[in-house]
């Protein structure tokens, strides 16, 4: 009889733990949405710019670094390796004369600069998020995430994972369309 007690806890525990199970399996999470910024406006998000293979002085605010332009928002880093397989398309957008906001997420400067080096960079500027505070602001799921950001600053279009035909590069271009916004001022820069 003493056993039995002994084993009833753990038998509560288990059962416990396969009904949390079951309802997470059918309860799902209904509030994340993956294109939960779509239609918002980018978040205040102030980085340090890669400068060489470090973090600069310098510091832009991610809902500014457009100014007053429609920018794509690439969140990438050197060690996620679906980054390499999107990287040429990037490039295309370069190309294409399509500003690119590179943030690096969770990744060492010198990584980052290495990886572009060595692949190319087709950004016009790379923000630094070492502790992935841009990720959060951004409810990134991981990386690559790829956003379209209209002259306004808000968020018109999503890819989650990497860019890897021409339609998920075509189409994030034409969100990108929209009446072009006057660049912030020198007080509205410093808020």
């Amino acid at each position: 009889m003493k056993r039995w007690l002994a084993l009833l806890p753990l038998a509560v525990l288990a059962g416990l733990a396969g009904l949390f199970v079951y309802w997470v399996l059918k309860q799902g999470d209904p509030t994340y949405r993956p294109d939960a910024l779509v239609g918002q406006n980018v978040p205040e998000t102030v980085l340090p710019l890669l400068d060489g293979d470090g973090a600069g002085d310098s510091h832009v605010d991610l809902k500014t670094a457009g100014v007053g332009k429609p920018m794509i928002v690439n969140v990438f880093a050197s060690w996620c390796a679906p980054c390499r397989i999107e990287h040429p398309r990037l490039l295309e957008l370069k190309a294409r004369g399509v500003a690119v906001v590179g943030v690096a997420y969770k990744d060492d400067p010198v990584a980052t600069r290495a990886f572009l080096d060595e692949l190319g960079d087709p950004f016009a500027m790379v923000l630094v998020d070492r502790e992935g505070r841009a990720g959060l602001d951004l409810g990134i799921s991981g990386v690559p995430e790829t956003f379209a950001v209209d002259a306004m600053g808000r968020v018109t279009a999503k890819s989650s994972g990497p860019l890897t035909s021409q339609a998920d590069v075509d189409r994030l271009v034409a969100a990108l369309a929209s009446p072009p916004r006057r660049p912030p001022t020198a007080t509205e820069r410093a808020r």
